[in-house]
């Protein structure tokens, strides 16, 4: 792969901002993606990833902000912008859109067509990007012979043939059944890895995002609501929104006074010290999420909380508890799950012992 500048990001995004009809969609998003580094862009229908990835990709232009390549100018709000086949950039699209009438040696050279390399030069890098993906002896087949995993490398040795400063991804597995795409997100996380790229990664799925990227960007409403490694995301969320979207556990509603945590008419009364978030002199109204990895079965009498057993999943080894707690606390939100050593009948009412030092404490207005 092309060597990079160090000490250039091979994406730096300062303030974009993008509207559409007076609408807003992006809003004044900062990113920083570093030389061999893969960031995957995570969230909801509507919340700007794709706007963002096309800004990148240079198939539409920002509003407002900076966007930079490898340390170049490629965009600039209210200025000119850098065409798609001026940036230089890979990508891989939910389809793959290989051209069933090409061999996969021309498919992959197709990008080195377009820009007048000779045939003998990219018949070589196109052999030579389909060894790296391991697909080596498939040059002379047809893409509708192919499976999805290996069309999906084909995509992947097209994106890289040129050694691109960046690949961007455009939800590439989102086509796919949910086994197939679980498998195919472990294989394309190694190869990216194995590679070298300096990804944009763009998916609705957490367990891709978290299986492919080194960093993980939430985006709410047209923001990064927080970007970190995918550990740091689930025992660090930055906000209510976040905790939310990601389903880490359940968030009670409730206020802090006198140094503790109270609500639902103390079915929830811990102390707020060791809390993450929130500091323990504040008071007023307030958020706790409690994680799922935060609850054990104990005792209904000697138990932090109370829960209803909804549903006991067997999973070889162990049992799995899906729990209610809206009857117990009215003021809960979200659904918990914790694992157990013995089996609960649906309907009995346990108790759950809390790590507290895995809970997150915020404000309401959070």
């Amino acid at each position: 792969m092309r060597e990079q500048n160090d000490d250039a990001a091979a994406l730096e995004a300062e303030a974009i901002g993008r509207a559409f009809d007076g609408r807003t969609v992006l809003a004044g998003v900062d990113l920083r993606l570093g030389p061999g580094e893969v960031i995957a862009l995570l969230g909801p229908s509507g919340c700007g990833k794709t706007t963002l990835l096309r800004i990148v990709a240079g198939l539409l232009a920002p509003t407002t902000g900076r966007l930079r390549i490898g340390g170049r100018l490629t965009a600039e709000g209210g200025g000119c912008a850098a065409p798609p086949e001026a940036r230089g950039l890979g990508m891989v699209f939910q389809d793959y859109a290989l051209w069933p009438h090409l061999s996969v040696r021309d498919n992959v050279a197709f990008p080195l067509r377009m820009r007048g390399v000779a045939r003998k030069e990219r018949r070589a890098r196109a052999e030579a990007a389909l060894a790296q993906v391991g697909l080596g002896g498939f040059a002379d087949r047809w893409p509708g012979t192919l499976s999805g995993g290996q069309q999906q490398r084909v995509a992947l040795a097209r994106a890289i043939v040129a050694e691109p400063p960046l690949v961007l991804f455009d939800e590439p597995l989102s086509n796919l059944d949910r086994e197939l795409r679980e498998s195919l997100a472990v294989e394309m996380g190694r190869l990216i890895r194995r590679l070298g790229l300096s990804s944009v990664y763009v998916t609705h799925d957490q367990a891709e995002a978290f299986t492919i990227a080194d960093r993980v960007a939430v985006m709410l409403d047209g923001r990064i609501a927080q970007i970190d490694p995918p550990e740091a995301l689930f025992a660090r969320p930055a906000s209510v929104a976040v905790a939310r979207f990601l389903n880490i556990g359940a968030i009670f509603d409730g206020a802090l006074e006198d140094g503790r945590f109270r609500c639902g008419r103390g079915a929830l009364d811990v102390p707020a010290e060791g809390l993450g978030g929130w500091g323990v002199c504040a008071s007023g109204p307030a958020h706790l999420l409690v994680p799922r990895t935060a609850v054990a079965p104990a005792d209904p009498a000697n138990g932090h909380l109370r829960a209803r057993v909804v549903h006991c999943q067997f999973q070889g080894d162990r049992y799995l508890l899906h729990l209610d707690l809206g009857d117990v606390a009215e003021t809960t939100a979200g659904h918990l799950a914790c694992p157990s050593d013995r089996p609960a009948r649906a309907g009995e009412l346990i108790g759950l012992a809390l790590a507290r030092d895995r809970l997150r404490l915020w404000p309401t207005a959070a």
